[in-house]
């Protein structure tokens, strides 16, 4: 009983079903089918075929699952397609809360410019930095910042190693006495994006100077400001630089995962922005400042 291009369900006698796909895989494409035997509870994946650049592969994989995974399973062989073509994201996002609109995503990019840089080689790191996007750069865009030269991170700047920046926006408590029918469980509310690439180590000094007057003219106050990064003494600006490494990464995937309710009612979108307009947030840098100015010595 086929169901699509390469796609199909037989029945093959005493209570046994058959599934199979014909899917893209590294350039070629893969048979996999599927054999479901409930007399004893077991689903058996069989990779039947593989054709990888006009060379054809016989590979034989059988993988016994117990009946309580054969709903994965099915699942399993629905995303295939989407599987095959890539790995998968750094982030789990259920298709309610994805956002794949690329200026919206730019624009939360560049107004929650504070983000999380993550590498696992050697070992995880995560440091914690302002970056600099460039919009036009490739198909997702590009990014820039920097570190201090004595950060272990930097061992990942050599375009091989593959990295995370996390963009993180507002967020918040989400209480059930918000909605129409309170008989629910509470949740959070949320808004990050996930930039990944490979990160390149900026080596030339004149390419550092100019990402570091970009970052300060981005963040500085120009029109109640009289800084200017440009009039300090050369000596001075290179000394300092010689303690930094700049970076730069092509984005290659971006991900924007915004869970704000926005699967709800109109009624209870409406009871969450009500609420959201008079909940108490967490302190605020000033107050977290002085506070912390005040603690004993």
């Amino acid at each position: 009983m086929p169901f699509g291009p390469g796609h199909g369900l037989g029945f093959l006698g005493k209570g046994r079903a058959k599934l199979w796909l014909d899917l893209p895989f590294g350039g070629g494409s893969c048979m996999l089918s599927a054999t479901w035997e409930p007399y004893n509870g077991n689903l058996q994946f069989k990779y039947l075929t593989f054709v990888y650049h006009r060379t054809a592969l016989l590979v034989l994989k059988r993988v016994i699952m117990k009946r309580r995974d054969v709903l994965a399973g099915i699942v399993f062989a629905g995303a295939g397609t989407a599987a095959a073509q890539g790995e998968p994201g750094s982030l789990y996002i259920p298709r309610n809360h994805l956002v794949e609109d690329r200026k919206l995503l730019h624009d939360f990019m560049d107004e929650f410019s504070f983000v999380e840089l993550i590498t696992c080689a050697p070992q995880i790191r995560v440091t914690h930095i302002p970056v600099l996007l460039d919009r036009s750069s490739g198909t997702c865009g590009r990014l820039y910042g920097h570190l201090s030269r004595q950060n272990p991170q930097n061992a990942a700047f050599d375009g091989r190693h593959p990295a995370v920046v996390v963009f993180r926006g507002p967020h918040s408590y989400i209480s059930p006495t918000w909605y129409a029918k309170t008989e629910v469980v509470p949740t959070w509310n949320f808004a990050v994006v996930h930039a990944s690439g490979k990160l390149k180590a900026i080596t030339e000094k004149s390419e550092l100077l100019a990402l570091l007057s970009k970052l300060i003219k981005k963040f500085e106050d120009s029109e109640k400001s009289t800084y200017d990064f440009g009039k300090l003494p050369d000596s001075y600006k290179y000394g300092l630089m010689a303690g930094i490494v700049g970076f730069e990464m092509a984005i290659e995937r971006l991900e924007g995962k915004f869970k704000l309710g926005q699967e709800r009612s109109d009624t209870d979108k409406e009871g969450i922005l009500r609420n959201l307009r008079s909940v108490k947030h967490g302190r605020s840098l000033h107050d977290l400042t002085d506070s912390f100015y005040k603690l004993p010595r």
